[in-house]
């Protein structure tokens, strides 16, 4: 048995997740933990709501609340939704627990005391209206390297560079289109170039990373400066240097301290199962591998700055220094980041309307037809586009025609003919029911080393196409057919019974929720496929504070459904099915179309009286500080 430590990237806090979001980060690390699982490895797998940072202060304000309120209400809309969508975190928890100030601090205090984080100055962006530091992303122009529009403050999509707002031509705030102003302000930087030579070193030994995610990553290393991890704002984590650490408007920067959570998290894991030293078996033993899933707008800050800030607590760059009381902390061992999921050809944009939330699709619809969908037409390696026809069609074809039917086939022959999973005759067993059950046994190293490798597409399709085989086999044995040999008939329904108990083991880290529907279907009983739940607890630290986590118990124990072809119980009553998948009518696809448009048209509306608004108050203040200008 090995551990496995599983990363996945946190969802940022100031609205519902959309369908894009978990494409990316949510169901591809499941899959993988479930697998791991299966295969009797020791998985953790954690994240949480990412929670500071400048764009919450900006959401809070256009909803007349708290940044904290804010917070609140968004960790639990979610962690409802990744829930449901059966995601199996051994905990999901959020960066504004007490904990994780603490492990962001420790962090900070190591990379400064070993000289990765200095003092100095930088412009920052301010809006002229509010007064207010503006977050890089919120700032937009035109990218002085590649000369393309629509560059963000932090990073031009277009060439992948990294940029500070002052260097992007003709800046304007998105938040109300106004010109900011830039002011020189004191903050803390972490030494980036210092870090380089170990970062590029450990990137250049990685091996079966993407191929888009590991140049992309090295592309990082042409030119690297260093990056405030302060700001002037009022809402993050205290800078715990003296001076600073009661400064109500100095603050760690999200981004810094956003990827520590990973190790905060796997720290609060530990200390709520009672043993607050057992993170370290995922940390700190250079034989235990990480696996961090996210989008590829994520993969600066997991091959880049989180490796960096690791190095830097090591005191493993260029400046050496000692390793922290939390180290030695281990770097991912692969960064698993998926491509962009775009929506009828549009990209995914909450502001404009463009979105399928989470919780809205699963209201509609079943979370496997979900997960499946985004298993097999994801953006694992390049874009893809999410349509409601080619959905509809996976569900209907794929999902009900092919593995549904094929499970209620089964299940109702052995119910009709023997109530019960007959026994096997192998003396007689034709060639055909061997080369079928060797089939599928052989076909979990194939799926397996797919997952492994992080194809989980071809995986997904690996598995569907030992589905067809075994209703390839029905069909041509017809057991509906066998009327006088009984025996002959109990090993075709037998080595059926195997054949798609098989095809469930392999589906299961694909579709958990009908994988024990399934389990039970075939006479099986207790806990096939475990699920996450959500339990409300007390923060560790501060027992004012309450909040909801995911979590779960998914040990499987020993020999307990492996990865590997499992014996179906012979005996094992089977009841007359139920329908485990059900065909969404064809009307739906327009349905859903003549919903997406009524929501662009009304989120277009609504934006454009937003920008209105924001405009008249600016020019409302413009007209008001005239006659005082003038006066003076």
């Amino acid at each position: 048995m090995s551990h496995i430590l599983v990363n996945v990237a946190w969802p940022y806090a100031n609205g519902p997740r959309h369908i894009g979001h978990v494409a990316g980060f949510g169901v591809p690390s499941d899959v993988y933990a479930r697998y791991q699982r299966m295969k009797g490895n020791d998985v953790l797998m954690v994240s949480g709501t990412d929670e500071h940072g400048t764009p919450i202060l900006v959401e809070a304000d256009k909803e007349g609340v708290s940044a904290q309120e804010l917070a609140n209400r968004y960790n639990r809309v979610i962690a409802k939704d990744l829930c449901d969508l059966g995601l199996s975190y051994d905990l999901f928890t959020r960066t504004t627990t007490t904990n994780h100030e603490h492990v962001v601090q420790e962090l900070f205090k190591q990379c400064l005391k070993n000289g990765y984080i200095y003092k100095g100055t930088q412009k920052v962006a301010i809006s002229p209206s509010s007064g207010r530091t503006l977050p890089d992303r919120y700032i937009e122009g035109t990218c002085p390297i590649c000369g393309v529009d629509g560059a963000r403050g932090d990073q031009c999509d277009n060439c992948g560079n990294e940029l500070d707002p002052d260097e992007l031509i003709n800046p304007v705030s998105k938040i109300n289109g106004e010109t900011p102003r830039f002011e020189e302000t004191e903050h803390f930087f972490l030494d980036l170039p210092a870090l380089a030579e170990a970062n590029l070193a450990w990137l250049k030994t990685r091996e079966g990373w993407r191929t888009n995610v590991i140049n992309f990553s090295l592309g990082l290393f042409k030119e690297v400066k260093p990056r405030a991890i302060t700001r002037d704002i009022d809402w993050g984590i205290p800078v715990p240097v003296k001076g600073w650490i009661d400064n109500p408007n100095k603050k760690l920067y999200v981004w810094f301290d956003a990827v520590i959570g990973y190790l905060s998290a796997s720290i609060e894991w530990a200390r709520r199962k009672g043993d607050p030293e057992a993170w370290r078996a995922w940390w700190n033993d250079p034989e235990t591998p990480g696996y961090y899933f996210m989008g590829k707008d994520n993969i600066t800050f997991h091959s880049q700055i989180w490796p960096s800030e690791m190095i830097a607590y090591n005191g493993a760059g260029s400046k050496g220094g000692e390793t922290g009381k939390l180290g030695p902390l281990n770097l991912p061992e692969q960064v698993v980041a998926s491509e962009f999921m775009t929506m009828e050809g549009k990209k995914f944009s909450s502001s404009r309307g463009i979105v399928i939330y989470v919780k809205d699709i699963l209201a509609r619809y079943p979370v496997d037809a979900v997960r499946y969908y985004i298993s097999v037409a994801g953006p694992e390696t390049s874009d893809s586009d999410f349509t409601w026809a080619e959905f509809v069609r996976h569900n209907n074809e794929e999902l009900a025609s092919s593995w549904g039917n094929l499970v209620n086939r089964v299940a109702n022959l052995i119910y009709k003919n023997f109530g019960a999973i007959p026994e096997l005759d192998e003396d007689s067993m034709t060639s055909e029911d061997r080369a079928l059950l060797e089939e599928t046994s052989a076909a979990f190293d194939v799926v397996g080393g797919l997952i492994e490798r992080h194809h989980q597409k071809n995986a997904l399709n690996e598995a569907m196409r030992v589905v067809g085989d075994i209703n390839k086999y029905i069909s041509a044995t017809e057991p509906w057919k066998i009327k006088d040999d009984e025996k002959h008939l109990a090993t075709v329904l037998h080595v059926a019974a195997q054949a798609v108990a098989d095809a469930n083991h392999l589906l299961a880290p694909f579709l958990p929720h009908s994988a024990q529907k399934v389990w039970e279907a075939l006479g099986g009983t207790g806990t096939f496929s475990p699920l996450p739940h959500i339990e409300e607890v007390e923060d560790l630290d501060n027992p004012d504070f309450h909040y909801p986590v995911i979590t779960g118990d998914y040990k499987l124990g020993v020999n307990v459904h492996p990865w590997k072809s499992e014996a179906i119980d012979t005996g094992a009553p089977v009841a007359k099915p139920k329908p485990i998948f059900a065909k969404i009518p064809q009307e739906a696809v327009q349905e859903e179309l003549d919903r997406f448009e009524e929501q662009l048209s009304q989120r277009k509306a609504a934006e454009a009286e937003r920008l209105a608004k924001a405009k008249a108050q600016l020019a409302e203040e413009e007209a008001a500080d005239k006659p005082a200008k003038t006066a003076e």
